[in-house]
């Protein structure tokens, strides 16, 4: 019998059944309880708002309330992430962390759906974008943005309490960051990706170290393989990316739901059921794949060995952002009176700004400026070009 079923048949009896109230299903001490709870006994805002999602066997009361109380990280709330982020919030998932460098553009609303023209017109941030049409979609859902590049100085504050980590981001390098991160303190991800008409995902439940105090997840799941497990290097040589290959929408959202359906198994204290392969599917020539994920490679410099080599900040160069020609300059961190810049640069070219960046187009570039010293140089991929027009505009 396959390994991830026979785990599925042993769970407890609460994990197989309808969920049961908070009193009955398995806590994160392992304890359990027996006494039921129905839609009736939840406040009446939320058995109304989650009716449907209650009537499901897999939630149930019980699991709606552990959805209410639980913490959530969306990595990237570009294409996937705005997707992975909304169900996230409709589900009720009670606090959201999302993290994204980036601001939203009219090419971008063709495929992220949490963004509409009024913020393609204001440029503004895809976090706190992204945090506004949350909110207005439920208030109930506490949503905190950081407008920030997740970098190895800052990616342990900024997922700071988070129970799951959902990978919305576009490139390798973050996505590594993710890994060691999460694999050093025993935390799930869950890695996800689309580009073209390919959406793919992949669960991530670390086995943890010694030194660290078992999760209460590892009582009812094993540890799968991790990223690098799968990938010990980035992909190289000529590699499909969004700005050579386009994305569709709905590659976009499948990625996005698969994600989120195995993050809801998880908050839900259900990780036996979690999916223990890296799935992909093709929806314009209808090919799926799937490659087992069921346990750690035994050789693997990361979950195995502890190497860290991506939270060590190793050869961590400028990125070409996906989707546009463009270079980001993230190594000054350095605080950047934008109001002053703003005066300053006026003479040179064409200035907008509306608090949380800076927009300096000199044709044919444009620097995006945020306020700790970042920049996206657009009109270019030559990182010495990028840096060079940093350097000129904002000071070495």
């Amino acid at each position: 019998m396959d390994k991830a079923k026979r785990q599925d048949r042993e769970l407890p009896r609460s994990y197989t059944e309808p969920m049961v109230s908070s009193n009955d299903a398995v806590l994160s001490d392992g304890t359990s309880g027996s006494s039921r709870t129905s839609r009736d006994e939840l406040p009446t805002e939320l058995g109304d708002r989650y009716s449907r999602q209650i009537l499901f066997a897999g939630i149930g009361a019980a699991g709606q309330q552990r959805l209410q109380g639980a913490h959530a990280a969306v990595v990237g709330v570009g294409a996937t992430g705005a997707a992975t982020a909304g169900l996230l919030a409709r589900a009720g998932v009670g606090r959201l962390t999302l993290i994204d460098r980036d601001f939203v553009e009219p090419s971008n609303l063709q495929r992220q759906v949490l963004f509409d023209e009024e913020d393609a017109r204001q440029s503004l941030p895809k976090a706190e974008a992204a945090r506004r049409h949350l909110e207005r979609v439920n208030a109930g859902v506490a949503v905190q943005s950081y407008v920030a590049d997740l970098t190895p100085g800052n990616a342990g504050t900024l997922l700071q309490g988070a129970e799951l980590v959902l990978d919305g981001t576009d490139n390798f390098e973050t996505r590594y960051l993710l890994n060691d991160l999460c694999v050093r303190d025993g935390r799930p991800w869950i890695y996800t990706a689309a580009v073209g008409a390919y959406a793919a995902t992949m669960n991530v439940l670390p086995g943890g170290s010694p030194a660290l105090k078992r999760p209460w997840w590892a009582e009812l799941a094993e540890p799968t393989a991790c990223l690098a497990c799968l990938f010990p290097a980035a992909p190289g040589g000529d590699v499909e990316t969004c700005e050579t290959a386009g994305v569709l929408g709905p590659a976009v959202n499948l990625a996005a739901s698969l994600a989120v359906a195995e993050a809801l198994k998880f908050l839900t204290g259900q990780p036996g059921r979690m999916r223990r392969t890296l799935l992909s599917f093709d929806l314009w020539n209808g090919d799926r794949s799937e490659i087992s994920t069921g346990h750690p490679r035994p050789d693997c410099a990361v979950c195995c060995n502890r190497e860290f080599r991506a939270l060590a900040g190793e050869g961590r160069p400028q990125i070409t952002l996906c989707g546009r020609n463009s270079v980001q300059i993230h190594e000054h961190h350095r605080p950047v009176d934008l109001v002053a810049l703003q005066r300053r640069l006026t003479p040179l070219g064409e200035v907008r700004a509306n608090g949380l960046l800076l927009r300096f187009s000199r044709p044919p570039y444009t620097l995006t400026v945020f306020p700790d010293g970042r920049a996206l140089v657009q009109g270019t991929t030559d990182v010495g070009l990028a840096r060079s027009l940093y350097a000129r505009y904002l000071g070495s």
